[in-house]
């Protein structure tokens, strides 16, 4: 039986990489929305909303991107991390402040956002 469960965690993980290097998206992992969910209201929800709407202080110029809109959603994770770790010119870059893992579990509370939206 322990073969069986590390072959099978082998599989996931493996199809996992596959997937992200893809560009694709990968499963929601519980641990990772609760991390994001804490690093997005420190960092983020001041600007995007508590919710991701967009509807935040205008701090940094115009309105600050909706998360859960279909735009955001058709985007690729490897372009939202590059987004969140580089910038736009009314968004700071967050790669000093936030490691990639932090970046990756913010992005996985963000998907979360649109995923309870579309319910």
């Amino acid at each position: 039986m322990g073969f069986l469960h590390l072959m099978t965690a082998c599989a996931l993980l493996i199809g996992s990489h596959v997937m992200a290097a893809a560009g694709g998206s990968v499963a929601m992992d519980r641990t990772e929305v609760a991390r994001g969910k804490q690093i997005f209201a420190k960092y983020c929800a001041g600007c995007h909303g508590s919710q991701g709407k967009g509807d935040g202080y205008q701090l940094l110029g115009p309105s600050p991107a909706n998360l859960i809109s279909p735009t955001t959603e058709e985007r690729s994770d490897d372009d939202l991390l590059r987004t969140i770790h580089e910038g736009k010119p009314n968004m700071p870059a967050w790669k000093h402040r936030l490691s990639r893992q932090d970046s990756r579990d913010v992005l996985t509370y963000i998907r979360s956002l649109s995923a309870v939206q579309r319910k």
